[in-house]
């Protein structure tokens, strides 16, 4: 994993710093994979804006990705490592002993030519998808699933990963990437490495047009609004604009809005980090 700084030969690409896509092997996607991808562009089915801040940007297929990994016992091979469009990790187009192919988020280290197998008999190495009854504990991990045979929902973006603390009974101990520590079912499944393309985070657009191609629109800062438009807008010249909240008037800085009721807060041993 690499990312490169570009020389300033224009003013949007001073500050820029791309990818290195050092993983990547290849730029053409399986086509069997492939699926229509619409944009909403943030109106309803009546046409209304109801999302801001997006329209445009670049045309995208959708990569069908096997999250829940229900190939049990069946070894595949590692293809290729592509890009994709779609997500911040890479992902790695599979090829099954029986000829089926299927996108996996592809984890750090994990390289073309590699055999990886999902079940509980299995190794506990890079790629390899298993229960979290037979990882053992303190495996880094990700693409975990919240619900048995729900599919992966927890760390997926990339350079995400929990980790396994401890096990009692029907449930698992799991270190979420937020800080979160929360139990989950042991008959979960999770695969074994943390998320590749790591060096995301580092990554600068360079430009406000980058982020018109990713289909992101400009946002306006509430504090330059006038008062109709938000909370924080109006008052003379430069003011401050009154108490951090949003649009509709929900404080924004520390105030919880999570349900003191909801069904999952006994599951949540410890909150996420402030």
């Amino acid at each position: 994993m690499s990312v490169r700084k570009l020389k300033p030969i224009t003013p949007g690409q001073r500050f820029r710093v791309v990818n290195g896509f050092d993983a990547i092997t290849t730029d053409k996607p399986e086509k069997s994979l492939l699926a229509p991808n619409k944009r909403s562009g943030g109106r309803n089915s009546q046409g209304k804006m109801t999302m801001r801040h997006i329209g445009g940007g670049h045309k995208k297929k959708y990569r069908v990705i096997d999250f829940k990994r229900e190939r049990v016992g069946v070894p595949a091979t590692v293809a290729t490592i592509e890009y994709d469009p779609n997500r911040t990790a890479f992902i790695a187009l599979l090829n099954y002993q029986d000829g089926e192919k299927r996108y996996v988020i592809a984890q750090n280290g994990l390289q073309v030519g590699q055999n990886i197998v999902s079940g509980d008999s299995v190794a506990p190495e890079i790629g390899n998808a298993m229960t979290l009854a037979n990882i053992p504990l303190g495996t880094i991990i990700s693409c975990l699933e919240l619900r048995p045979g729900q599919g992966a929902v927890l760390a997926r973006s990339a350079g995400a990963f929990a980790q396994l603390m401890a096990r009692d009974g029907k449930y698992a101990t799991v270190k979420l990437p937020s800080g979160e520590t929360r139990l989950v079912l042991v008959t979960c499944m999770a695969t074994i490495g943390a998320v590749s393309n790591s060096d995301h985070q580092l990554l600068v657009s360079g430009k406000a047009g980058r982020s018109r191609w990713l289909g992101r629109r400009p946002r306006v800062r509430p504090v330059v609004m006038n008062p109709v438009d938000h909370p924080m807008g109006g008052g003379e010249g430069k003011s401050s604009g009154g108490h951090p909240r949003s649009r509709n008037g929900i404080p924004a800085k520390g105030f919880r809005t999570r349900s003191k009721t909801k069904q999952s807060n006994k599951y949540i041993i410890e909150r996420r980090k402030k």
